[in-house]
């Protein structure tokens, strides 16, 4: 990664930042501070807040989902890109794929958006990115 690169986001990455007992936790951290450290510009998508929002709800508590929300509110060089119609109608192709099995919607969406945006790189633990064709931060 170099410096300034546009970075999205994944739900993995931030479940994983949130959440201490998460098994990716500390490597999220690292990494963190590393894009931190760049200068990395930071994207996500509403699809991508709204997973994450409802994970960290169901599986800790409300008040850590409410926490995770205040603090991405307050991140510099971030900034939370919209899902459009279109975006979800471009996003059936990439089922189509058989190396992509099992493959979220919300992903299906990401991968959509950051091709829009002409975004290359995530911060993601799900496999699905790098077969995808997107270079994952690490």
């Amino acid at each position: 990664m170099h410096h300034g690169e546009t970075v999205f986001v994944d739900s993995g990455a931030w479940i994983a930042l949130a959440l201490t007992q998460d098994p990716n936790h500390e490597q999220a951290l690292a990494l963190w501070e590393k894009q931190l450290g760049l200068g990395a510009r930071l994207r996500t998508s509403v699809p991508v807040i709204l997973e994450t929002f409802t994970f960290l709800d169901r599986n800790a508590e409300r008040d850590v989902a409410l926490a995770w929300r205040g603090a991405i509110e307050g991140l510099r060089h971030f900034q939370v890109l919209e899902c459009t119609l279109a975006d979800v109608r471009a996003s059936w192709a990439w089922f189509e794929r058989r190396d992509l099995h099992k493959l979220s919607a919300v992903d299906a969406t990401s991968f959509t958006i950051m091709r829009r945006k002409k975004i290359q790189t995530a911060f993601a633990f799900d496999h699905h990115f790098a077969v995808a064709g997107f270079r994952l931060v690490g």
